[in-house]
């Protein structure tokens, strides 16, 4: 099955994007450089927040992901995850930025393989506050793999 398909069965939507203020997928070489997206979950980790509301934040950022590299790639096929960055809102006192984290990551790995092309490198940084207070912010670098073409 498809990088693509195992999307679509996740119910993953691919909607139209419009042109924003900052281009929210960058191509350079054979390389899809995203922006930092944010969740829609907004709040502060181990003040407010636990791990698994975390958890899901992080997953959304990465559905978020996908959607501008598909607007901008025009699929999923053919692309390798090579990094994540994940930023988590926390407390001072949190340690559990990894496993925020892993949702971004989790998500990747049912779509690309987690033994091939969802195979990454990964920081999982905590920050004392994101832009509009959302909980987690992460961005991604893909790789077109040889013999794919841009859409």
């Amino acid at each position: 099955m498809s990088a693509e398909q195992r999307a679509r069965d996740l119910q993953i939507s691919f909607p139209p994007q419009q042109p924003g203020y900052l281009n929210m997928c960058a191509k350079s070489g054979s390389l899809l450089i995203t922006s930092g997206h944010v969740s829609d979950i907004k709040g502060k980790l181990g003040a407010g927040l636990d791990t698994k509301q975390g958890y899901e934040a992080a997953r959304q950022c990465a559905v978020k992901i996908l959607q501008s590299v598909h607007a901008r790639y025009g699929g999923l096929d053919g692309l390798k995850v090579i990094k994540l960055l994940g930023c988590v809102n926390s407390a001072p006192d949190f340690i559990e930025q990894h496993l925020v984290i892993n949702g971004a990551s989790d998500l990747l790995h049912q779509i690309f393989g987690k033994d091939t092309d969802g195979y990454h490198a990964r920081s999982a940084l905590g920050f004392a506050s994101l832009p509009t207070g959302a909980a987690v912010e992460v961005e991604a670098i893909f790789e077109v793999e040889s013999g794919h073409e841009y859409a």
